[in-house]
């Protein structure tokens, strides 16, 4: 790392004030600060200032994102040889979904970061570094088929509407990956959601019985009564739901699994990245909106198949709980007060539910609640604030 270093001291001048390539300076302050810790204080923003700074953070969340990047990529190969029922190893299997991942991974950043330089150059600040989230967050929360030229416009629509315009990394309402995925999923549903989307069936014929559709489709019309990929009924409820646990079902490429959710939760959680209060309570919103389904589906609408899907298999269907552990403990759109994140999170599981049941042309609810939450956190911290300001009140004058 020494000869970096001294490489970089060596071109500095270039784009210091007065050099060559001055303009330029927010492309190499980007990359001497992602690879050194910067020796200079943030001036401005709702950053928080502590021994750790923000280009740290961001990268551990990366890290945190690997175990669904990985499992995604095999899972995009296994789901696509299961179609074709063709015998495939492992590498076989992994080299098939690197070759549908990467692309959409360089795309996401070439084109987030490209628009993020192209703003650092025009308004002569330093590159806001909450785009190296963003850039690995939009590839994992996309069917892995999406048109490259979908995700560019995508991406370009959520840095620009989503952050940009509120002034940027820190000021922004709502969560910018979301944005892209909400942009693609209302201007082009049809590559967004269906049976068709899910999983790559080029090169070969589709066995008999042959399904793309996620659990969440499937669940419209069959309930619990769940299929894999070849069309083969699983056994019980039990086998569904360890399959959508481990995550071997059709998904968008970084949701599928729980399990690696859960290992990317524990990172979060051990590092004091994301909030725990956030995750378990968006967690105990989910169960009890599902319970309350299982409860009240066959009184209310025995023909609503939907309602009896077990409320804990809810939870580990489609990507409630991706949204949960990454979207929802967004530092900059949640609630930031300790109730507020509670509130916050228990109606982001309630609503999550509650969109996908109720309204079936919304699978992802979870979605859709978060980005709605995003909006009514602000709402959310000033009641709690001004209650707690009303209790010292009273206290104050009762004694």
């Amino acid at each position: 790392m020494k000869v970096v270093e001294n490489l970089l001291g060596k071109v500095k001048p270039i784009f210091d004030k007065g050099g060559k390539l001055e303009k330029l300076y927010p492309m190499y302050d980007a990359l001497e600060t992602f690879a050194f810790v910067p020796d200079h204080t943030t001036h401005k923003g709702a950053h928080i200032r502590d021994s750790i700074d923000m280009k740290r953070t961001m990268f551990l969340v990366i890290v945190a994102l690997i175990p669904c990047l990985l499992f995604g990529i095999y899972n995009t190969g296994y789901q696509h040889f299961l179609a074709l029922q063709q015998e495939a190893s492992f590498m076989e299997m992994v080299v098939f979904g690197l070759w549908k991942a990467i692309p959409l991974i360089i795309v996401s950043y070439g084109v987030g970061l490209g628009v993020e330089f192209i703003f650092c150059i025009i308004k002569g600040h330093s590159i806001q570094e909450g785009f190296l989230v963003s850039g690995m967050l939009i590839p994992l929360i996309m069917p892995m088929d999406v048109p490259l030229w979908m995700v560019a416009i995508a991406t370009a629509f959520a840095v620009l509407i989503a952050k940009e315009v509120f002034g940027g990394t820190g000021m922004n309402i709502l969560n910018v990956a979301l944005t892209a995925r909400v942009f693609l999923f209302f201007a082009y549903p049809t590559m967004m959601s269906g049976n068709k989307v899910w999983v790559n069936t080029e090169g070969g014929t589709v066995v008999d019985g042959f399904t793309g559709e996620t659990l969440l489709g499937q669940a419209i019309s069959r309930g619990a009564d769940f299929y894999d990929t070849a069309g083969v009924a699983y056994a019980s409820v039990s086998d569904s739901f360890m399959a959508s646990f481990l995550g071997f079902i059709p998904g968008s490429i970084g949701e599928t699994s729980t399990l690696a959710i859960l290992i990317g939760a524990a990172i979060l959680l051990w590092t004091g990245v994301a909030s725990w209060r956030i995750m378990l309570s968006a967690v105990i919103g989910g169960a009890v909106m599902g319970l309350i389904f299982n409860i009240l589906g066959p009184q209310v609408s025995p023909d609503n198949l939907y309602l009896q899907v077990p409320w804990w298999h809810q939870l580990v269907m489609g990507g409630f709980m991706f949204g949960v552990v990454f979207m929802a403990t967004d530092p900059v759109s949640a609630a930031q007060t300790y109730k507020g994140k509670v509130i916050y999170g228990f109606l982001i599981g309630i609503l999550g539910i509650l969109i996908r049941v109720a309204n079936p042309a919304y699978p992802e609810g979870i979605m859709l609640a978060i980005l709605f939450m995003n909006v009514m956190a602000p709402t959310i911290d000033h009641y709690v604030v001004q209650g707690n300001i009303n209790k010292r009140l009273k206290r104050l004058k009762t004694a």
